[in-house]
């Protein structure tokens, strides 16, 4: 048994329905199968989704305030009156702010940007910036991707004679700004048909409405921000996705065209994978470290020289953002286990000062990662006495209405279900940490710390075609809501495993499932092999591609977890080393070491320890408890009925066979009826003979052992043939016949060689047959099964 490591769910479909959009749309069953497992289960919703790009936007009058922020807006730029968009520093307001200045400066706007710094302003309009804002004579301040939560700031503006109009899409609170304009998809009174914008597609519908016409030239921008910021790729997202990647791969912009030459990315290949792994963290990296300016720059700039200057700026800033990312995760990983051990914290809330306050939020997600606990990470400020904090979350922990409970010390705090900001006092790091806990534990059953894959389908192998993999590309781009297809083949053979890489850190393997065959990489998977016996019935879940390599391609599989549904073996037969076989054996289930000859102890105890157990006795076989766990047999049984008694019913994870002997029982043959009868001739001839002088002469002659001998010896004399005296055999006179079966050492030999035969000689499939006869698939491994799917 191998046991996966997350949970996995297969969506249960509508079979009725699936096969009516395969008819309908002409597209495979499993299209059609993601396509209602993503709640497209109408011909026209689904026709919509695979054919996005063919749609349209929504009007962006339809957002509450639009006409009246617009006609604001327009009258600042007839006058000439300074504006100021205020921004955020990551991506998504890196692209919001962009996406605001380019349809003002087409407007021939009087305009500038202001971002706040992480550091020293924090998250947000500000009251100092604001103070700012109106000596230097602006009277409009336009926010993108932020202020939803600025109560206190919208009356500092008030209070400034500054008209403040906010467009955002973070979740508002309970109290609302009093702003001159809010543009947000997600308040309660709102009609708008999609709720789930970006920030830079809020400032998207702004620029529509402001220039009276789509547009289409800024979507590379609004494409950037709505992949980065992890909204659901749905509805209008999917839209912007889908034009501004087609966009991006003819880009104009010296910036974006900079940045991709530095990331070494193939233009024509660019896909939501280029934004959210190249071009996202890069333009994050700026504000993480410091002034996001550098990256509005670098989207604004119309010189080439000027913006690769600037990419490799933020290049270079990424590449330290990724070290000061590694070294915080250690720390962080050694307070968890030191301090907060995840048996005690259903919800890790852990700090540090000196931690940068920018990347917090990448620990963060590492550590949900890692541990799969939501999880709060603050940079504490010792001087001002405050803290400041990134949270990710896990399926079923809301975050957002989690910490709206804490707002009385919470001053600032804002996000998602799953991912949030924050910044308290240090003395209320302990009492957060407190009142999320014990909501956790209200919340949260034990199997909710696992993490959950969600399978789309179970597939035989030999439907995985190129032709059915290409037609999955028509549900890209993949992102929030709109996942990458996971696929689940169940059951299937291994033709070929084998670790790879410089590390030997990856898995590579090929399944095989009725003459059909598909091979398959796990990245990061390569420690499972020594888990996976060659003989088990493989089952994976995984995203499938098309490899090509030298003008062949093949369907493959990247996979994500791997289980064996039922018990394995594994032949440690040849293992001459008893000392490297604890290493071989994993500590994350219960092991049993079992020995059966007491004299053996010595040998196994040094290397074991009091892990080793006894079984001399049917009695105590049949006695221990052995299901769901790890079994070694260190050496050979007696006999087989102990071994049987040991397994029969029961349903072991793993059988560890090792199967130590000092003195092999196996003669190259077992003397036959032939041997006794020439070694009695022989005895009959030579009369008393010196069985120590002359005993391995005879052997060696024989083409014996000199243990042949002794043996023969001894069965003769239980048989009452011979009388052995000082070393010296004769037989007796007028003895009765008797069958050499009668000799207690006969019967205990023939016994050992056909155990050692069986179970130290056999084959891996005959040993594994042989125990398949006794170990059952018990009612707790399909109970095992139920819970992994």
């Amino acid at each position: 048994m191998l046991k996966p490591k997350s949970r996995w769910i297969i969506k249960e479909s509508d079979r009725i329905k699936i096969e009516s959009l395969a008819k309908d749309l002409k597209i495979t069953n499993l299209t059609a199968t993601l396509l209602v497992n993503r709640g497209l289960d109408t011909v026209e919703d689904a026709r919509y989704f695979l054919y996005a790009q063919k749609g349209k936007f929504h009007d962006p009058f339809l957002l509450n305030d639009m006409g009246k922020a617009v006609e604001r807006i327009k009258k600042a730029v007839e006058t000439q009156e300074p504006i100021w968009v205020f921004g955020d520093y990551d991506a998504d307001g890196v692209s919001s702010t962009t996406v605001m200045m380019k349809a003002l400066h087409e407007m021939g706007a009087n305009v500038d940007y202001y971002i706040p710094n992480r550091f020293t302003e924090g998250y947000g309009p500000n009251e100092k910036a604001f103070s700012l804002a109106a000596e230097n004579g602006i009277r409009l301040i336009i926010t993108v991707d932020t202020g939803i939560a600025a109560i206190h700031e919208a009356n500092i503006a008030s209070d400034l004679g500054i008209d403040l109009i906010i467009t955002d899409h973070h979740e508002p609170g309970p109290v609302l700004p009093d702003a001159f304009a809010i543009i947000h998809p997600k308040l309660k009174e709102s009609n708008y048909p999609f709720k789930d914008l970006a920030g830079v597609g809020v400032a998207f519908k702004v620029a529509h409405a402001l220039l009276g016409r789509l547009p289409e030239h800024l979507l590379e921008f609004a494409a950037i921000g709505t992949i980065a910021d992890l909204v659901p790729l749905l509805g209008e997202n999917r839209l912007i996705a889908i034009k501004g990647i087609e966009k991006l791969k003819t880009s104009q912009t010296p910036g974006l065209i900079a940045l991709l030459k530095i990331a070494k990315t193939d233009r024509s290949s660019i896909d939501e994978e280029t934004i959210g792994f190249m071009i996202g963290p890069r333009i994050n990296a700026a504000g993480r470290l410091g002034s996001a300016d550098p990256a509005v720059q670098l989207m604004m700039t119309s010189e080439p020289e000027e913006a690769m200057m600037l990419a490799k700026e933020i290049d270079s800033i990424n590449s330290e953002r990724q070290a000061i990312v590694s070294k915080i995760t250690e720390e962080a990983v050694a307070e968890v286990e030191l301090h907060y051990p995840i048996k005690d914290n259903s919800v890790l809330v852990i700090g540090k000062a000196g931690w940068n306050a920018g990347v917090i939020g990448i620990v963060a997600s590492k550590l949900v990662e890692k541990y799969y606990r939501p999880t709060i990470v603050l940079s504490f400020d010792e001087e001002k006495g405050l803290a400041k904090g990134s949270a990710r979350s896990i399926a079923g922990f809301d975050l957002f209405a989690n910490l709206s409970t804490c707002r009385d010390i919470l001053p600032h705090f804002g996000g998602h279900p799953m991912a949030a900001g924050m910044t308290l006092e240090l003395k209320d790091v302990e009492e957060l940490r407190s009142r999320l806990n014990a909501r956790a534990k209200m919340q949260l059953k034990e199997e909710d710390f696992t993490p959950i894959v969600h399978v789309d389908a179970n597939l035989p192998v030999q439907e995985i075609t190129i032709e059915t993999i290409k037609e999955l590309g028509l549900l890209s781009p993949y992102g929030v809501s709109n996942p990458k297809p996971k696929v689940l083949i169940e059951g299937a053979n291994i033709s070929t495993i084998r670790k790879i890489g410089a590390d030997q850190s990856h898995l590579k393997l090929a399944l095989e499932e009725d003459g059909s065959l598909i091979e398959g990489i796990g990245f990061g998977l390569g420690y499972l092999h020594d888990h996976i016996s060659p003989s088990s019935k493989l089952s994976v879940i995984g995203e499938l591609s098309i490899n090509e390599w030298n003008n062949i391609k093949k369907p493959q599989i990247f996979l994500k977890d791997l289980a064996v549904r039922s018990w394995q073996l594994f032949d440690r037969r040849n293992s001459r080393n008893i000392e490297k076989l604890p290493a071989m054996i994993p500590d994350d289930q219960p092991v049993h070491w079992i020995y059966f000859h007491a004299e053996l102890a010595n040998t196994f105890s040094p290397i074991i320890g009091d892990s080793l157990q006894l079984v001399t006795s049917n009695e105590q076989a049949e006695q221990m408890e052995l299901n769901d766990s790890f079994v070694v047999l260190l050496d050979l049984p007696p006999n087989k009925d102990i071994l049987k008694r040991l397994f029969m019913k029961k349903s072991p994870g793993r059988i560890y066979v090792y199967f130590h002997k000092e003195n092999g029982e196996f003669f190259t043959t077992l003397p036959t009826r032939d041997h006794f009868k020439w070694f009695y001739s022989f005895l009959a001839k030579k009369g008393p003979f010196d069985l120590k002088r002359y005993g391995t002469e005879l052997a060696k002659y024989r083409g014996w052992t000199k243990e042949t001998v002794e043996y023969m010896s001894q069965v003769f004399f239980e048989l009452d043939f011979v009388k052995i005296n000082n070393g010296f055999i004769s037989l007796k006179e007028n003895v009765p016949k008797r069958d050499l079966t009668e000799s207690i050492t006969y019967q205990h030999k023939v016994q050992a060689f056909t155990l050692e035969n069986e179970l130290l000689y056999s084959s891996y499939e005959q040993l594994k047959n042989w125990l398949d006869q006794f170990v059952q698939e018990s009612v707790k491994n399909e109970e095992a099964i139920i819970r992994w799917i």
